[in-house]
């Protein structure tokens, strides 16, 4: 009878401690999930110039995807956002009409509230295990939204994930759920107006010099401008060499083990097994 109980109680300990063992025995390294998440989002810098508050480093670009982000002024104190279940609870809805509460933390300063489709900044990321929360700051991206003069405009969102279960949710799970409030901007058009010259260099002042030389004299300025080159494509399952071949050399690239992100200005490719599996 001991013998059986003391096997049950070793095969409970196997089960329980079977994703540990895994990993040990495959030496794969255990990295922080904020250290994880720092690597995937580049955090802006700012600084100051003759002007006064101004950004030194630009990051990640994020784009507001739901309404009700509470913002203050750069040299505010933020009243934090949370977002949790799929929804946006900022403090004045979770406040229920506890206004003077509310407007006694913020005091008098301007506040507003960021718009589905703003682009902002993250300026920080904090991870809370005993409270499986993860905290990103961010600030208005006022060049990428048109907006003059610049406000940098801030504010603290906190992803309130469910009880005890932070410590065992993957990155991407993580990375997914941030996404459904402060996505990645990947649109082509903005990236471009982001890069300044470079777009333009690649797409006109190659096809104009190209016929130029070619024709000689006056002659080109009758021939039609080349059409533009066609777009780089990345697909699923392409290699790392097949990737920088078409986009060139990443900014960074982060090595999990088995997972590889390369990750660009305003792009993430993220390989499995030497093969891409996703494209932010």
């Amino acid at each position: 009878m001991r013998q059986k109980i003391e096997m049950a109680v070793l095969a409970a300990l196997i089960v329980v401690g079977i994703t540990p063992c895994l990993l040990v025995a495959q030496g794969l390294p255990t990295v922080p999930l904020e250290d994880q998440l720092k690597a995937q989002y580049t955090l802006v810098k700012m600084g100051l110039d003759s002007g006064g508050d101004a950004i030194v480093g630009e990051g990640t670009v994020l784009v507001i995807k739901k309404d009700g982000i509470l913002s203050v002024p750069y040299r505010g104190q933020s009243v934090p956002t949370k977002y949790q279940d799929g929804a946006v609870r900022s403090p004045s809805t979770s406040t229920m009409g506890a206004r003077g509460s509310l407007m006694g933390r913020i005091g008098k300063q301007q506040i507003r509230l960021f718009q589905v489709g703003e682009r902002v900044y993250p300026s920080k990321i904090a991870v809370n295990l005993p409270k499986d929360q993860v905290t990103v700051g961010i600030i208005a991206c006022d060049s990428c939204n048109n907006v003059s003069p610049t406000t940098f405009y801030k504010a603290d969102v906190v992803f309130q994930f469910a009880k005890g279960t932070l410590a065992t949710t993957s990155l991407s799970q993580v990375e997914d759920t941030i996404a459904e409030l402060l996505n990645i901007d990947d649109s082509p058009g903005d990236q471009g107006v982001g890069q300044g010259g470079n777009g333009n260099d690649t797409g006109h002042g190659n096809g104009n010099d190209q016929p130029g030389g070619n024709q000689g004299g006056g002659v080109g300025q009758a021939q039609p401008q080349a059409p533009p080159p066609e777009p780089q494509q990345i697909e699923k399952g392409q290699s790392p060499d097949q990737v920088k071949a078409a986009l060139g050399q990443p900014d960074k690239i982060v090595n999990f083990g088995s997972k590889q992100i390369f990750i660009y200005k305003d792009l993430k490719v993220t390989f499995l097994n030497g093969k891409v599996s996703d494209v932010q």
